[in-house]
């Protein structure tokens, strides 16, 4: 278990020597109202023996939940070989690859993983890898404003339908560079994001990029050809958001409309990463060849030495730390190497055939669902539309938040409460359906749900 090792002894002999009295006083050029302060609700610190006890009974506590609950991270099943290999030391202690000569597992399951995650975007390049779906778009949005130099704007279209937290995480990461992000509505009667809002939020004033879900945060499939060809007659480029899953079965970008999107990012969690408390996951970002160099991170590449055998080597890196750092396109200075290992060997042993039937089992296991939770007195879809494997419900009845600790205490983590993200659809429920729920545990579902509805009412 990791520990720091400096005793309270070493730090004052530090401090004396570096001739200070206080670890503070090392950031007094820090003006003390950009400083955060205590952090309220940390408790002391513990033996290691005591944390351990701890999170043994918090885990006792928290029991097996049965977890209908999607939005961007998502319950799929995890081969165990994918984790024995991962675990191994090559690969669980492998650091940054910069000597290649060093590296050269390492560097080949990043070139693998590139060459796999564009096959299925559609596109020619991607990285390696960025900390999270949210940061993805962060940076995707930065690198999109870059490219696109014939835009004299710096406005990126963002629809109100892609995850709440994406859009979030994006503001904070180009709030400062002079980046406009402007919302995009939803049609009500469909939850979808309409040509003719694009051009409206566009207005007079131009846009640099559009940001494209597929499926979107509520469950919907977009019109991904229109909504692409309107961005480009907009003179901007396309920022395709998608769900690495969902491409088994759905176009990939690359393909979407006449010239296909011109940058695909996602969070690569359902690629054989556990839902483990919130992480750690992964972000994925692929572009199209012309772009590469106005990609963030780093990009492998294979080739041969002086005797003719296959070596990689990284080919691109720019990074903030590197010789011209000025020049960075990006902060990222290091990639989830560990989750990008575990999603190169899912998607290896999966083939595209497993990820089709993965794909297709979640599907039709939430058109079944939401079929179901139709029949239950006081439900309905919130929309019609197709879907992938996540839907709404608008329900009548007790709040959201009361039905979700309901269904906890039986035992179910029964969706995402989507009132505080979007309040114009009420008292609603995001839910999700994946090849692991059975047709018992949709059952089990309905049931639960039935019962604390009638309890409710």
């Amino acid at each position: 278990m990791p520990f720091i090792p400096h005793t309270e002894t070493d730090v004052h002999e530090m401090l004396a020597a570096i001739g200070v009295e206080r670890i503070d006083d090392l950031f007094d050029e820090i003006a003390p109202e950009l400083r955060a302060g205590d952090l309220g609700g940390i408790p002391d610190g513990l033996p290691e023996m005591a944390v351990t006890r701890l999170m043994h009974e918090r885990a006792r506590a928290e029991g097996d939940m049965l977890c209908f609950t999607g939005a961007g991270a998502y319950p799929h099943h995890i081969p165990q070989a994918i984790w024995q290999i991962v675990g191994r030391g090559e690969f669980y202690s492998a650091y940054t690859p910069y000597q290649a000569e060093a590296s050269q597992g390492t560097l080949q399951v990043v070139y693998e993983f590139q060459s796999m995650i564009s096959a299925l975007a559609g596109m020619e390049v991607a990285n390696a890898s960025l900390y999270d779906g949210g940061s993805a778009l962060g940076e995707a949005v930065l690198m999109a404003v870059r490219a696109n130099r014939k835009a004299r704007s710096k406005r990126v279209l963002v629809p109100r339908t892609v995850h709440p937290h994406y859009r979030a995480v994006a503001r904070t990461v180009v709030g400062n560079q002079g980046l406009e992000l402007v919302d995009v509505p939803f049609a009500p009667e469909t939850g979808l994001t309409g040509v003719d809002a694009l051009t409206a939020a566009a207005g007079d004033e131009g846009v640099a990029a559009v940001v494209i879900p597929q499926p979107n945060f509520l469950g919907g499939l977009e019109d991904v050809d229109a909504l692409v060809d309107r961005a480009h007659a907009l003179g901007a480029l396309a920022v395709a958001v998608v769900n690495p899953t969902s491409l088994a079965l759905l176009r990939p970008p690359g393909e979407w409309g006449e010239q296909g999107a011109d940058i695909v990012i996602g969070e690569g969690q359902p690629l054989g990463i556990p839902l483990s408390a919130g992480g750690p996951y992964f972000g994925f970002l692929c572009t199209r060849k012309a772009m590469a160099r106005q990609m963030p991170g780093r990009v492998v590449g294979r080739t041969t030495d002086a005797d003719g055998h296959t070596g990689y080597v990284m080919t691109l890196r720019a990074r903030e730390q590197d010789i011209r750092r000025s020049k960075a396109t990006s902060n990222i200075c290091t990639n989830q190497g560990l989750m990008v290992t575990a999603a190169t060997i899912y998607m290896a042993l999966m083939g595209p055939e497993g990820l089709e039937r993965v794909a297709r089992h979640s599907h039709a296991g939430a058109v079944a669902l939401r079929s179901a939770l139709a029949g239950i007195q006081g439900v309905e879809p919130l929309f019609d539309g197709p879907i992938f494997h996540e839907f709404t419900v608008r329900i009548d009845g007790p709040p959201v938040a009361e039905i979700l600790d309901a269904l906890a205490g039986r035992g179910i983590l029964g969706g995402y409460a989507l009132e505080g993200a979007y309040p114009e659809v009420g008292n609603s429920l995001l839910l999700c359906s994946t090849e692991l729920h059975t047709e018992d545990d949709r059952a089990a579902y309905v049931e639960a749900l039935t019962e604390v509805l009638a309890g409710g009412r």
